[in-house]
């Protein structure tokens, strides 16, 4: 079995995958400080709650946007699984093409999903991810990822008010029942969910304008089905979206030598 392991800035996601089968995943947060035998604790768990053991696991890929974090696992591998894990980045046998300045840049989590999102809809492609930041990648009809934007995310935003500004609540992240918010909370939820709504739309109707197409707009990441029930273009939304990209990546790079 393998472990795609997709390291975020706010959580961490531990896919379980049997070949390329999906089969379950668990989310910690992601602990800076936190040693590889602290990780190793938290999968231990995980797979013991599925029923399985350390040698159910057969090799380690990871995605992350934490270097620190990436080192604990790279050590993780070593210790507890005798391999190193593969580490996406851009150098990898993508099966898209990256043309962006550096390509370096492109965080591991977008190549992921632009790879997962081509692989299942083709191209053109809109994948919108809903995550600490909300990220837009674009891959081309021919399989080029050529850019995107980075905005803040919903809960990112939300939390960024509420410390900011003394007087500015926490709230529920829902729709209020109109734009013209009737409290403060109601004026948040406009501003900010609502909002963000109407930022997706505005960015995916100005990209469709530069790709003079009708792409396929996929949406991921915890707050991808809230804003999907009201986006004028978001067709599809996908859980697992980076998971299964990592795996994809996996599987097209496994034999390559280190």
């Amino acid at each position: 079995m393998l472990l795609a392991i997709d390291v975020g800035n706010t959580h961490i996601e531990i896919g379980l995958f049997a070949g390329r089968e999906y089969r379950t995943s668990w989310r910690i947060t992601t602990g800076v400080h936190r040693t590889e035998d602290e990780f190793m604790t938290f999968i231990q768990h995980f797979l013991s709650a599925e029923g399985l053991a350390l040698k159910d696991i057969d090799h380690l890929v990871v995605s992350s946007v934490v270097p620190d974090i990436t080192q604990q696992f790279i050590r993780l591998g070593s210790k507890y699984f005798r391999e190193q894990p593969m580490i996406i980045d851009h150098t990898l046998d993508l099966g898209i093409r990256v043309d962006y300045h550096p390509p370096s840049s492109v965080g591991a989590d977008r190549l992921c999903n632009a790879v997962a999102a081509y692989e299942k809809y083709g191209g053109p492609a809109i994948v919108v991810d809903f995550g600490t930041a909300t990220t837009f990648d674009v891959v081309s009809a021919d399989g080029v990822y050529i850019g995107g934007a980075i905005a803040p995310g919903v809960e990112t935003t939300a939390w960024g008010l509420h410390e900011r500004a003394s007087k500015l609540p926490r709230i529920a992240l829902a729709f209020p029942e109109q734009a013209i918010g009737k409290s403060t909370e109601e004026s948040m939820q406009s501003g900010i969910v609502l909002g963000s709504v109407m930022m997706v739309d505005g960015l995916i109707d100005e990209m469709r304008k530069e790709l003079n197409a009708q792409p396929q707009v996929v949406a991921t990441g915890g707050l991808a089905r809230l804003v999907a029930s009201r986006s004028r273009y978001i067709q599809h939304v996908e859980d697992n979206l980076v998971l299964e990209g990592m795996v994809t990546i996996y599987y097209r790079n496994r034999h390559r030598s280190p």
